[in-house]
């Protein structure tokens, strides 16, 4: 299972690591590359090897840290990742758009918004459940659910068909998260947080 936690800083990160994020991913807007080097190292001295790190949008800065990118959409970078030999993931909201994104060779898909989000106002509509299990359906490669994922839902996203959730706002729920979609796989029940 995957839990990606979404953060700005290198405390953050490894809370996030220490409590259950398998993957770390940095995400600062409007600052430079250089910028986001330097919180990019504090970050992985704060990680360690507890989780994968990822580097939001920034190809220079994946490369300068030797980590994995995420890419949005309209983003570009994939070519100048593929030559460097850097993985990247790829946001989808289409079907259409994660399979253009797994023939690019993106190494998972961040799907979604899958509900209305206040992280992301550039998010476009919410897609729901069901267009969360088209996407999975689309790909062989790993969908990642993110956009409005917390306890209260975070099993859909599993019972849809993916293989883990994104977290921003919900960071500081991590550990019963993590607990919640444990039991959704396993068949356990669970469902909706009561």
């Amino acid at each position: 299972m995957i839990l990606h936690a979404i953060v700005s800083d290198a405390a953050t990160a490894g809370w996030a690591a220490r409590h259950g994020a398998s993957v770390v991913q940095l995400r600062l807007k409007q600052v430079t590359t250089a910028e986001r080097v330097r919180v990019g190292r504090e970050l992985i001295a704060s990680v360690g090897d507890l989780a994968m790190i990822v580097m939001n949008d920034d190809v220079a800065a994946a490369e300068a840290l030797g980590v994995t990118l995420h890419l949005g959409q309209g983003d570009p970078g994939v070519e100048r990742a593929t030559r460097a030999g850097i993985s990247f993931g790829r946001s989808a909201g289409t079907p259409d758009e994660a399979r253009r994104a797994e023939a690019e060779g993106a190494l998972y898909i961040g799907a979604g918004a899958v509900w209305a989000t206040p992280s992301k106002r550039d998010a476009g509509p919410a897609i729901g459940p069901d267009g969360l299990r088209a996407i999975c359906e689309a790909v062989s490669i790993p969908v990642v659910a993110i956009g409005g994922v917390d306890l209260s839902n975070g099993a859909d996203c599993v019972a849809a068909g993916a293989r883990g959730v994104a977290v921003i706002r919900a960071v500081t729920e991590l550990p019963r998260l993590r607990a919640l979609l444990e039991m959704a796989l396993a068949g356990g029940g669970g469902g909706r947080a009561r």
